[in-house]
C-alpha cells in the first residue's frame, strides 16, 4: 500500500467523482482509477461504488477513510515538524475577526506575518464574537480577535488587547445613568458582540430593560447615525474616536467596560503556522 493510494481514495470520496478528484490532484483520470483498483485488490474489498451522481464509498471504504485521512495528516505533520526545526514555517492558519474590530492593527500584523512567512496560507473570516469563539473551540479557526464582556469559554486562552469604557454617543450630558437611557431611542451593537454583551449584562444588573431601536455590527455606522440625531448609540469609546466625528459622548453610570481579546485554544491542536502567528500577535500586544 502506497501513500498515493490513500490520497486518491480520500480525494475521490470527498469530490464525489474520479474526474473531479483527478483534476484536484493534477493527475490523469485513468491513473487514479488504476491506483484505486490496485488498492482494492490489496485489501480484498471494493471501496467505491457507482451511483447516479458519481461514486460513493462502500462500507469498506467508509471504514478505511478515517485511517487514510489520519495517515495523510501524519505525513503532513512530519513534514511541517521538520520545516519548523529548520526555521521554515509552512501550512495554513485560519483567523477570525469581529467586523467591529476593523480599526485594529490586524491588517498590519497579517501583512508583516505574510512577509516573514510567505509559505503560510492565511484565511480570514468575520462573525460575531460569540460565533467566532464557538468556531475556535470547534477547531474551525486557529485564533480570533473578539470583543469580550466576561470570561472566555473553557479551553480558550486570551490576551487582552484593549479594555474600553462604553459611552452614550449623542448625549449632551457629561455622564448618564442607565435608567436615563431607557426613555430614549437606543442604538447598539448586534447581539453576540462583546460591547452588546457588556451593555446587556449591565442593564440586567441595574434592573432596567432597554428598548433597542437599531442594531448593527459596525460601530462606525452607529456613531454616524447618532451624529445625525437618530438616537443614542452605546459604543466603546475607541470606536467613537475612530469615527472622527464631532459628536458628544457621555460616560455611563455605573461604568460599563468591554475588552478586545486575542483568543486561541489553550490545549491545541495548533500547527506551526498558527503557533507562529499567535506568538507574533502576542508580541505586538
Amino acid at each position: 500500500m502506497e501513500l498515493r493510494h490513500l490520497q486518491y481514495l480520500v480525494a475521490v470520496i470527498e469530490e464525489g467523482t474520479v474526474t473531479a478528484a483527478a483534476a484536484r490532484l493534477h493527475v490523469a483520470q485513468p491513473g487514479v482509477s488504476a491506483q484505486l483498483r490496485q488498492l482494492e485488490r490489496e485489501l480484498g474489498e471494493p471501496l467505491l461504488t457507482r451511483t447516479s451522481r458519481g461514486v460513493a464509498p462502500t462500507a469498506a471504504g467508509e471504514a478505511v477513510l478515517p485511517y487514510a485521512r489520519a495517515a495523510l495528516a501524519a505525513v503532513e505533520g512530519a513534514r511541517l515538524a521538520v520545516d519548523e526545526l529548520k526555521g521554515l514555517v509552512r501550512g495554513r492558519v485560519a483567523v477570525g475577526m469581529a467586523p467591529s474590530l476593523a480599526a485594529t492593527d490586524l491588517p498590519d500584523l497579517l501583512a508583516d506575518f505574510r512577509a516573514a512567512h510567505p509559505a503560510v496560507e492565511i484565511s480570514l473570516r468575520e462573525g460575531t464574537s460569540d460565533d467566532l469563539l464557538a468556531q475556535l473551540v470547534a477547531g474551525e479557526v486557529d485564533l480570533v480577535w473578539a470583543g469580550m464582556a466576561g470570561n472566555p469559554p473553557p479551553g480558550v486562552a486570551t490576551r487582552t488587547i484593549t479594555d474600553q469604557a462604553l459611552v452614550a454617543v449623542g448625549s449632551d450630558a457629561a455622564e448618564v445613568g442607565l435608567g436615563e437611557l431607557m426613555g430614549r431611542p437606543l442604538m447598539c451593537m448586534s447581539p453576540g458582540t462583546g460591547p452588546r454583551g457588556a451593555f446587556d449584562a449591565a442593564c440586567a444588573a441595574a434592573g432596567v430593560r432597554p428598548a433597542i431601536a437599531f442594531e448593527a455590527g459596525d460601530p462606525l455606522l452607529l456613531a454616524r447615525l447618532a451624529a445625525r440625531g437618530l438616537g443614542v448609540a452605546v459604543l466603546p469609546a475607541g470606536a467613537v474616536r475612530a469615527a472622527g466625528l464631532e459628536v458628544p459622548a457621555a460616560a455611563l453610570v455605573p461604568e460599563v467596560r468591554s475588552r478586545i481579546d486575542l483568543a486561541w485554544r489553550s490545549d491545541g491542536p495548533n500547527g506551526p503556522a498558527a503557533r507562529a502567528l499567535i506568538a507574533a500577535a502576542r508580541a505586538r500586544g
